[in-house]
C-alpha cells in the first residue's frame, strides 16, 4: 500500500475545487480504494476541526492515482489551515496502515498558538468594510491595498488603517482582464497592451516573461500568478491590466484576483499533464476555465469556437460569451449573429466584429503583420481573440486597427514568439514553442514560407516523458528539414543525464527516415544557432526553437541581420 503526501499549499482565491480560500493537500496512493482514503481523511478533519474549535468546510477531488483535499479558512489563517489539513492526512495514513497515531492533541495545542500568531483581526475588519463599500481589497503576507491603479493605497499588513477614517469614495477599480490558454497567452497580453497604448491607455501586463507597465518592464520572470497581479494593480501608473494566467498559478493558488471585467481563453491542448493531479487534457480544460469564476453577470468571456475542448467547457457555463473563429461559417458564429450576440470572425481574409446586429470591419489580414498575411494561422487566432477582448473592454475600434497594424514579428514586439530575421538572403524564425500544439503551429507557418534548404534546431525539457519527447520530435519533422540540430539544455535536464534527450530524439528522427549525417547535436541553443547560420545560404529557411539563451540568440542574430 502506498500513501504519500505530495504537496501542501495555500489557496488564496477561487480555484479548481471551489471558490473559497484555504489550504489544499495533494496526496498519492495505490493499493487501496480511493473511497477508504477519502472517508478516513474526512473523518479526521471533522474530528480535528471540532477539537480545534473551527467550523470550516472541506471538500476533495479524486484523480488517477491520488486526491486533493481542501479546507476553507479565513485569509489570515491560511498557514494554520495548511498545518491542520496536513495533520489530518498524517492521522489518516496512520489509521489506514494500522500504525501508531501522531500525538494530534499536542499538535492542536501548538496550532492554536500558531493561529494566534497568524491572525490579523484588523485585516478581517478592513476586508469586511471594503466589501460593504464595494471597494477592492487585495491582501498578501506583507501588504494590503485598497483600490487599483492611480487610486490604490498600500499599507503594511500589520499597520492597517481604521475603516472609519478612510475616504472610501476615493477608491476605484481599473479595467482588467484575464488571459489564459495552452498557447498564445503571452502574445495576446502583449498585443492587447499595444492596442491599449494606441488608445492612449497606459496598460500593464503580467506574463510568464515579465511584468510591465506601459513601456517600462518592472521585473523579468514568471509573473503569471497572484503576485504579479497584485504588483501591477497596485502600481499607480496602471490604467488597464491584462493578466496572463497560467495553469500552474491556477492550481497552486487559484485565480490572481477575485473579479475582472473580461477574460480570454485562447485554446486548450496537451501540455504539462501529470502535475497537480491534472492527468488528462479534459482536466486541463477544466483548469483553464477556472478563470470564469472571476466574471460576474456583466462581464464577458471571449472563447475560441475552433477549439473543441474550449467549446465543450464554454457550453457548460452560464456566462456572456464572445465567440471567435477563423470562419464566418462556424455554427457557433452563425448562432451568435442570429441572436445578436458578439462574435469575431474572418471572411474573405478580413477580420470582422459583430454585436447587436452591427458588423464592424476591423482589418484585413494583410494589415496585421503578425499573421504573415494569414500564413501564421496561430497568430490569426490570437488576433481574433484579442480583438474580441478589446471590443468588450470598449477600446475604440480605430485604436484596435492601429494596434494590430503596428504589432509585428520582431523581438521588440513579441520576444520569443515567431521572430523573423533576414540573414544572408535566408529567413530565420525564432520561437519559444515547447509543446506539441504550439510546435506544430509554428512548423505549419514555416512550411508556408518555403525555402530551398531547411534547417531546424530544437530542444526538450527533461521532465517530459519519452513518449512526449518522441511526439514533440515528430512535430518538428513535419518541416521536412534537410538538417536537424539537437540542442542540449542543461538547466532543463530535470532528473535526466546529459545525452539522454538527444539519444531519444536521434532515435525518433532515424525512425522517421532522417539519415544520421543530417542530424547534429550541440551543447546550447546559442551554439546551435551559430551552426545553423554558418550552414545557410540565400533562399534557405531556418527554424530555431529556443528554450534558453534567448537574449544571447537574439543579440547574435542581430549582428548577422541584413541591414
Amino acid at each position: 500500500m502506498k500513501l504519500e503526501l505530495d504537496e501542501v499549499r495555500r489557496l488564496t482565491g477561487p480555484n479548481l475545487l471551489w471558490d473559497h480560500p484555504g489550504a489544499i493537500v495533494d496526496v498519492l496512493f495505490e493499493g487501496i480504494a480511493a473511497e477508504q482514503v477519502v472517508v478516513s481523511w474526512q473523518q479526521w478533519i471533522d474530528k480535528l476541526l471540532g477539537e480545534f474549535g473551527w467550523h470550516e468546510q472541506h471538500t476533495y477531488r479524486l484523480y488517477d492515482g491520488g486526491a486533493s483535499f481542501a479546507l476553507s479558512a479565513p485569509m489570515d489563517a491560511l498557514y494554520t489551515a495548511c498545518e491542520l489539513a496536513e495533520l489530518a492526512w498524517h492521522c489518516s495514513v496512520a489509521e489506514l496502515q494500522a500504525a501508531m497515531l501522531p500525538d494530534w492533541q499536542t499538535c492542536l495545542t501548538e496550532l492554536k498558538q500558531t493561529l494566534k500568531d497568524e491572525q490579523n483581526p484588523q485585516l478581517d475588519v478592513l476586508m469586511a468594510a471594503a466589501k460593504a463599500h464595494n471597494v477592492t481589497c487585495i491582501s498578501d503576507d506583507d501588504d494590503v491595498s485598497l483600490g487599483m491603479g492611480n487610486s490604490a493605497d498600500v499599507w503594511p499588513a500589520r499597520e492597517l488603517p481604521d475603516p472609519s477614517a478612510i475616504d472610501w469614495d476615493k477608491y476605484s477599480d481599473i479595467p482588467r482582464a484575464f488571459i489564459t490558454g495552452t498557447n498564445g497567452k503571452s502574445t495576446s497580453v502583449r498585443l492587447a497592451s499595444v492596442i491599449a497604448k494606441a488608445a492612449g491607455i497606459n496598460a500593464g501586463v503580467t506574463s510568464t516573461d515579465f511584468i510591465k507597465v506601459g513601456d517600462d518592464i518592472i521585473d523579468t520572470g514568471d509573473y503569471s500568478g497572484p503576485g504579479g497581479a497584485r504588483m501591477l494593480l497596485r502600481d499607480k501608473r496602471t490604467e488597464m491590466a491584462f493578466l496572463e494566467v497560467a495553469r500552474g498559478g491556477i492550481l497552486r493558488r487559484g485565480i490572481p484576483i477575485e473579479s475582472v471585467d473580461a477574460a480570454l481563453i485562447t485554446n486548450v491542448a496537451s501540455d504539462h499533464l501529470g502535475q497537480y493531479g491534472i492527468n488528462t487534457v479534459e482536466e486541463l480544460a477544466e483548469t483553464k476555465f477556472v478563470i470564469s469564476k472571476g466574471l460576474d453577470n456583466s462581464a464577458t468571456l471571449v472563447v475560441n469556437a475552433d477549439n473543441a475542448l474550449v467549446v465543450k467547457q464554454a457550453k457548460r457555463l452560464n456566462k456572456n460569451l464572445c465567440w471567435y473563429s477563423t470562419s464566418e461559417e462556424n455554427p457557433l458564429i452563425q448562432e451568435q449573429i442570429l441572436k445578436g450576440n458578439s462574435a469575431v470572425f474572418i471572411k474573405n481574409s478580413t477580420l470582422y466584429y459583430h454585436d447587436k446586429g452591427t458588423f464592424h470591419t476591423v482589418s484585413t489580414l494583410s494589415d496585421i503583420p503578425m499573421t504573415m498575411n494569414g500564413a501564421a494561422a496561430h497568430n490569426v487566432q490570437n488576433a481574433l481573440g484579442v480583438v474580441g477582448l478589446c471590443m468588450v473592454l470598449k477600446i475604440p475600434l480605430e485604436a484596435i486597427r492601429e494596434g494590430l497594424k503596428s504589432f509585428g514579428s520582431s523581438a521588440a514586439d513579441n520576444p520569443g514568439r515567431g521572430n523573423i530575421y533576414k540573414i544572408k538572403g535566408a529567413t530565420v524564425i525564432v520561437d519559444f514553442a515547447h509543446n506539441e500544439h504550439s510546435m506544430r503551429a509554428v512548423v505549419s507557418t514555416a512550411k508556408q514560407l518555403g525555402g530551398k534548404h531547411k534547417i531546424a534546431m530544437f530542444s526538450h525539457a527533461g521532465d517530459r516523458s519519452d513518449k512526449e519527447i518522441q511526439d514533440l520530435t515528430q512535430a518538428v519533422t513535419e518541416l521536412d528539414a534537410d538538417t536537424y540540430i539537437i540542442s542540449e539544455v542543461e538547466c532543463y535536464l530535470r532528473g535526466r543525464e546529459l545525452g539522454d534527450i538527444p539519444a531519444i530524439v536521434t532515435a525518433q528522427l532515424s525512425q522517421s527516415g532522417v539519415a544520421p549525417d543530417h542530424i547534429q547535436t550541440v551543447k546550447t541553443p546559442l551554439e546551435g544557432t551559430k551552426l545553423a547560420v554558418n550552414m545557410l545560404t540565400a533562399g534557405d529557411l531556418v527554424l530555431l526553437f529556443v528554450l534558453t539563451d534567448r537574449e544571447q540568440v537574439h543579440e547574435y542574430l542581430e549582428t548577422q541581420r541584413e541591414r
